[in-house]
């Protein structure tokens, strides 16, 4: 049985202990983030704070414990010594009290650990009056993290920081040390953010891949200026791809990245990020410059840049900009783009001015579009402004005012223009109980055009519109228990039908500014009007009529939700561009199903009842056993899109090959044109301290021609291969696969 013996010493007894630890949590945090332990069969260290002392107390434990005219204390036999901050073990353990303080000698197996790495060590020496700590033949692991090393020499000092002399660092398992990075000399300086390495090698399988005489890493999780880690990928648009970032820490609040991007069939593409965050507003300014690409005929200048601001500017006035431009229609196809999509045919620049009160909110925007391609010309709003009030009369009658004035301009002079002018007083009681609701309300609306340009069409200069609304909604809820599913389980039912009349007016003379028809879903059925903007509003006599069923666990999260709808129409509709040749909308359907933890079923569709013709739907089916394990199944028809007919069907899945290797493939195909839209596959390697991925994908290009129209049957294909090394960069998981490419992962799924 242990001897013990128990002594109360000044805090000055281990200084640099803290020091240490302080110096270590900074440095090892920043790494554990950045690597999980999957894969790993090594468990990694762990601390427990509560063995530790008291502040400014000392526990010694040994076998053995003798003491020589109170001047020498000498300690054998499993020592243990524990402070506030650290525990040090030792076969022994000699504490000299000089005049100048006190010293401490451990040897013998000894082992040193705080609550950020553990270090077993040949001999520690501890001298309080000069706060400096020794080891000498140090292997190292860091706490919570399969992380470690070794160093010759361990220094730490209170004023002068820590030295690792002849170190080594690696993520993998002790051992079986894939990758591992040595250096002369690590020093980490108190009170600097920034440690700096000596003649440091790079190692793989034991053979050194790279060499730095000198180079200085951050030791906080503060920003700091340097090098962030490259990109390295290969397509046929642009060849070898190498991106390499550089981080300019300018400020608290403002910073940088600048990102030279090396393309071998393009030149030599700059890359700028600027950021900003003040008390009351951020943005940032993003900036891309191709000088004279090398793969296109006379080497064009090719550019991108976005600007982004949110700020307050007054008490409750919000200051919004998203503002857009690119120098060519291809630029999104040849050179990609982090913000759009390759899809894109409208960039758009928004500046806007709003206010929000509790009864009144007021908006001023510009709308502008940078139109790509041949596509159909966009009107742009400059300005529009809109205003919104809101105010309860009584107990049971609301009011509720919306208003706007817009300006609308076209790129093209020979397009007409207008100044549109709009009013929508409604008054609305609604009644509304745990058990349902009842909504009655009219509206008027009233709406103003004066039209330019419109010499030589149907569209008249002075147009005024008035119509009337009214509107009667009312829905019920019912709920009881049941065990379809499984036991205790709950079953609602909640039964809605709307009643809408909207007058006619002939619209013919009002041109086409900011509206166009709207897909129908389940709830837009109850929406009341079948276009966006204002410049149709459709006259309504019709009846509403939609359920919807759910299936809640004792949780309440929802199993099964089935929502159906169809509108009746009483009278046959007017408005030229909204006119239905039958006496019903479509039926429309929508369903959400969680088979169990593992099975998802999504699917909506909107059938003709007069033909049983299916105008749109999407169905999705996914099996997911868990983050890494998945497959899914998904089609999309629409009938008529535009002009055009969609039907497209898309698989995507990852599994694990074993335990170390993971796939990940996604398809998409075109059945209305018998083609491919996109593949895409990935493998990754993966082990506890690297990955290795390599991923190909072949895609429509959709370049545009010099007409301006879009090409709709070359193809891109690439190729990249990226090496990750986990504790030194991004820790890389099929995840990141998975929402590569053009259309990415997507859990099309409603239920909570």
């Amino acid at each position: 049985m242990k001897n013990t013996c128990a002594m109360l010493v000044s805090a000055t007894l281990l200084p640099t202990v803290a020091f240490a630890q302080e110096t270590t949590a900074s440095n090892s945090q920043s790494v554990s983030d950045a690597a999980p332990l999957a894969f790993c069969s090594v468990e990694p260290v762990t601390f427990s704070s509560q063995a530790l002392m008291p502040k400014g107390h000392v526990k010694v434990e040994a076998n053995r414990t003798e003491i020589i005219q109170d001047a020498v204390a000498l300690f054998s036999g499993n020592v243990d010594i524990t402070s506030d901050t650290a525990i040090i073990s030792a076969s022994q353990a000699q504490v000299n009290e000089t005049s100048s303080g006190r010293d401490l000698i451990a040897k013998g197996d000894v082992t040193y650990q705080d609550a950020q790495l553990k270090v077993e060590s040949d001999a520690v020496t501890l001298r309080s009056e000069e706060e400096r700590l020794e080891m000498q033949n140090t292997h190292y692991k860091l706490t919570g993290f399969v992380g470690q090393g070794a160093a010759k020499d361990i220094v730490l000092d209170t004023d002068t920081g820590i030295v690792l002399k002849e170190v080594s660092f690696t993520t993998c398992p002790e051992g079986d040390e894939d990758w591992m990075i040595r250096a002369s000399e690590i020093s980490l300086e108190k009170g600097t953010v920034w440690g700096q390495a000596k003649h440091t090698r790079f190692y793989i399988a034991d053979v050194p891949v790279f060499y730095l005489p000198y180079f200085a890493f951050p030791v906080s999780n503060e920003r700091q200026t340097g090098l962030l880690f490259p990109e390295l990928t290969s397509s046929s648009r642009t060849g070898v791809d190498y991106t390499q970032p550089f981080y300019w820490n300018i400020a608290p609040n403002y910073d940088m990245t600048i990102s030279p991007r090396l393309m071998t069939l393009r030149g030599l593409q700059l890359n700028t990020e600027f950021r900003y965050l003040t008390e009351r507003s951020q943005g940032k300014a993003y900036v891309e410059y191709l000088p004279s690409d090398s793969d296109i005929s006379g080497n064009p200048d090719r550019y991108f840049y976005r600007l982004e601001h949110q700020g307050l500017i007054a008490d409750n006035w919000l200051l919004n900009i998203d503002f857009n431009g690119l120098s060519d229609d291809n630029y999104l196809v040849d050179l990609g783009s982090d913000y759009y999509s390759r899809a894109d045919t409208h960039l758009y620049r928004n500046i806007g001015l709003s206010y929000y009160s509790p009864s009144l909110s007021v908006s001023v925007q510009i709308k502008d579009f940078e139109v790509l391609g041949d596509t159909a010309d966009s009107y742009r709003a400059v300005p529009e402004i809109k205003v919104n009030y809101n105010k309860s009369l009584g107990k049971y009658v609301e009011f509720n005012l919306d208003s706007e004035v817009a300006h609308f301009d076209n790129t093209l002079n020979t397009a007409p223009t207008a100044t549109r002018f709009h009013i929508a007083p409604t008054l609305a009681v609604p009644l509304r109980a745990a058990w349902g609701e009842l909504v009655a309300e009219t509206t008027v609306f009233q709406t103003v055009y004066q039209q330019d340009n419109v010499e030589d069409t149907d569209l008249k200069k002075d147009v005024e519109r008035t119509l009337g609304q009214a509107r009667l909604y009312g829905a019920l809820y019912f709920e009881r228990d049941t065990s379809w599913f499984s036991d205790d389980m709950s079953m609602t039912l909640e039964p809605k039908i709307q009643y809408l009349y909207t007058s006619y007016e002939d619209q013919t003379a009002i041109g086409f500014y900011d509206s166009t028809p709207l897909l129908t879903d389940v709830e837009g059925l109850f929406r009341g009007q079948e276009f966006t903007g204002l410049d149709r509003i459709s006259d309504n006599n019709q009846i509403t009529l939609g359920a919807t069923t759910r299936m809640l666990d004792k949780n309440n999260r929802e199993q099964f939700v089935l929502s159906v709808g169809q509108i009746f129409y009483l009278e046959d509709n007017k408005v030229v561009a909204a006119t239905k040749n039958q006496d019903r909308s479509a039926l429309a359907a929508e369903v959400d199903w969680r088979f169990n933890q593992n099975w998802f079923f999504h699917t909506d569709v909107q059938v003709t009842t007069d033909t049983d013709k299916v105008d749109l739907s999407s169905v999705g089916i996914e099996y997911r056993k868990d983050d890494a394990r998945f497959i899914q199944l998904s089609h999309r028809y629409v009938r008529d899109l535009s002009g055009e007919t969609i039907n497209q069907i898309g698989i995507s899945a990852s599994w694990p090959i074993s335990e170390n290797w993971q796939w990940v493939g996604r398809t998409y195909r075109d059945l209305e044109r018998n083609r491919s839209v996109e593949t895409y596959a990935g493998i990754q390697y993966e082990s506890c301290c690297w990955a290795v991925r390599l991923v190909a994908q072949r895609s429509l290009n959709n370049r545009y021609n010099d007409s301006g129209v879009q090409t709709t049957d070359d193809f891109d294909s690439g190729v990249s291969l990226q090496f990750i090394f986990k504790g030194i960069g991004s820790s890389g998981t099929q995840r990141s696969m998975l929402q590569d490419g053009m259309f990415g992962y997507r859990q099309p799924y409603s239920l909570n």
